[in-house]
């Protein structure tokens, strides 16, 4: 690979970076061109030797942004102990996001579903890419509950999975609505004691 590549590669990066949180935090049609120059220091041409266009850079940092908060489910929900550990270890995962220590501006596949319609059908089909590898985490994992005792035989997967995502994510929407984190953690401990209420 040649240097100047590598350096190509290098600015891509740090513009996808610096741009995530601007895009998670005003919204990808909120947030102007201007927005990105003073963010990543770059002159808008210097942006578009990279990217064809805002709306592309929108979507690739939609990937990054969706990507650590996916990560940190998966570490969660993959890792050691009882499986109704691992899913309380993912709901808690919202409490950094409200507090906005993994991201500014809450969750951004909440967000980009916001604002993802038909007027925008790639950014939607990330957001629903995202929320699907999401939603086979927790019914992937509670399968195997079920499979190996820890689960009532009658737990319903997917009616489970809806549940807990829409509980949290109705809580990542007050709390950003309200600029309070009060709302997240009242649904994650309440989640938390709903599922410990689920051991068999």
């Amino acid at each position: 690979m040649r240097k100047g590549e590598r350096k190509g590669e290098r600015t891509r990066k740090m513009i996808v970076e610096r741009s995530a949180e601007i895009f998670n935090t005003k919204g990808y049609f909120g947030t102007s061109m201007s927005d990105l120059v003073r963010e990543t220091g770059l002159e808008k041409g210097g942006i578009y030797n990279h990217f064809g266009s805002k709306e592309q850079l929108a979507l690739e940092t939609f990937d990054l942004s969706a990507e650590l908060v996916l990560e940190r489910l998966e570490e969660a929900l993959d890792g050691e102990g009882r499986v109704l550990e691992r899913l309380v270890r993912a709901v808690e995962v919202h409490r950094t996001l409200a507090e906005g220590r993994l991201i500014h501006g809450g969750c951004p596949i909440l967000n980009a579903a916001i604002e993802a319609d038909d007027a925008q059908p790639a950014l939607r089909e990330k957001v629903q890419q995202a929320m699907n590898r999401w939603q086979d985490l927790i019914v992937r994992t509670v399968c195997e509950g079920i499979a190996i005792g820890e689960l009532d035989p009658g737990t319903d997967p997917e009616a489970l999975e809806t549940v807990l995502i829409s509980t949290i994510e109705g809580a990542v929407m007050m709390s950003k609505l309200y600029g309070d984190a009060t709302y997240v953690h009242r649904a994650v401990n309440y989640l938390a004691r709903y599922l410990r209420s689920l051991a068999r």
